[in-house]
């Protein structure tokens, strides 16, 4: 762990709250369609919908509400009032322009950090809501780089830490997803910090598996300190 040079940290849910504004959203949506379907077939329903369209639309809003849409379209039997599809596109757009909170202690980190490796932003979703999230969360300037991309596999790390660093062994990765940012930063051959979030995203869930020595987790992001400071 003394060898390494560059840290990756995720962005939604890792620097900023986001799954719970996605949770708002589909807890309005629920509530337009309360009178064709129950609350829990609706959740299946959009999960499904999300599931078959993430190949399509990728990661973020416009998917998602774009499978909100086509949710409603299913659920109605192609009946779904022009006032619901305004409604759920609207929550979309509302969605989009959803102001930026830091997570506790992020600032911090991030402070105590940047003069002693290379900190990039390494997450999924549309460019242009990334950057401007990015933007307002006010921590932008603490990093040297920021990759945007539409996937998270460990060739991906594996290229990102070659680019702005000395590869993955001399890496870490920081992030509340199992699925996308530790167990493909593991894969490459870099270390890894699992910092859960308070809500999850149901396509993100994996079992919390045996990880080996690079694996590490933390409470909070601010013990990324004590993990690096002190090994382990």
């Amino acid at each position: 762990m003394k060898e390494i040079t560059i840290i990756g940290f995720d962005a939604d849910d890792t620097l900023w709250h986001h799954e719970r504004h996605y949770k708002l959203t589909e807890n309005r949506f629920r509530e337009l369609l309360a009178g064709y379907a129950g609350h829990d077939h609706l959740a299946e329903r959009l999960i499904a919908a999300e599931r078959r369209n993430i190949g399509h639309y990728g990661y973020g809003v416009k998917g998602f509400t774009l499978s909100m849409i086509e949710t409603a379209i299913e659920v109605t039997d192609g009946k779904a009032p022009a006032k619901v599809i305004s409604e759920i596109l609207e929550a979309g757009r509302e969605l989009l322009a959803h102001p930026v909170e830091t997570l506790p202690g992020v600032r911090e980190t991030l402070e105590a950090l940047k003069d002693r490796y290379r900190l990039v932003v390494i997450t999924k979703g549309e460019l242009l809501d990334q950057e401007r999230k990015l933007a307002a969360s006010g921590v932008d300037q603490f990093f040297d780089a920021v990759e945007i991309v539409s996937e998270k596999d460990a060739p991906v790390y594996s290229r990102i830490f070659a680019r702005h660093g000395e590869g993955p062994q001399k890496a870490m990765m920081i992030g509340n997803s199992l699925k996308s940012d530790i167990l493909p930063a593991l894969e490459a051959g870099s270390w890894a910090v699992h910092v859960p979030s308070e809500h999850q995203w149901a396509l993100d869930f994996v079992e919390d598996p045996q990880l080996g020595e690079r694996y590490r987790r933390a409470g909070e992001i601010k013990q990324v300190l004590s993990i690096l400071d002190d090994g382990g």
